[in-house]
């Protein structure tokens, strides 16, 4: 969950408290390795391929996905970034705050784009994504990759890629950075 987030949105708000560390730094490194495996893979290696990090917790995974596909298969695979803050459906539920621009540097028509976040959830980021990826263009496909799918999912989204699997409560919030996730609660 975005800083942002974790900040504004009730019934959050207050401090992210870790209680348990659930991948370290070599974990997530591993994790980003094997998907980016798996995307060459399923596409038959890199041609058309760009990647789209959503602000702010999928840019950096985004990021390190195309060093590791650059390193196995020696193309540089664009990489974007996309804010889907007023693409939202919980518009007047809760604060609307751009994160960062949106900065999509090539033409997303006929390529294969894999959106990328950190965690993945009730499924409606994803699907306000998709709504502004439209914007951009018409991709030949769109597939999903997220470090950590924790379920409770609302919408039939479903990712492509995943480097963790990690059932949780409602209530509690997983955190990604480069050091690790971790599973833990906002406390005010």
């Amino acid at each position: 969950m975005a800083e942002r987030e974790r900040r504004l949105t009730p019934p959050y708000g207050g401090v992210f408290v870790a209680r348990k560390r659930v991948m370290s730094a070599d974990d997530l490194r591993r994790a980003v390795w094997r998907m980016a495996h798996e995307i060459v893979e399923r596409n038959q290696g890199l041609g058309d391929v760009a990647l789209i990090g959503l602000q702010t917790g999928g840019v950096p995974l985004a990021e390190h996905l195309a060093e590791a596909l650059e390193k196995i298969e020696g193309i540089d695979v664009p990489v974007g970034s996309l804010d889907v803050a007023f693409y939202r459906d919980d518009i007047g539920l809760r604060p609307v705050l751009p994160e960062a621009v949106t900065d999509i540097p090539f033409d997303v028509d006929n390529r294969v784009i894999v959106l990328v976040d950190d965690v993945l959830f009730t499924g409606r980021t994803i699907r306000a994504a998709l709504n502004a990826l439209n914007d951009y263009g018409r991709p030949r496909a769109v597939q999903l990759a997220v470090m950590v799918d924790r379920g409770h999912r609302e919408l039939p989204i479903r990712p492509d890629y995943v480097g963790k699997n990690l059932p949780t409560r409602r209530d509690e919030v997983v955190n990604v950075t480069s050091d690790g996730v971790d599973l833990g609660e906002m406390v005010k």
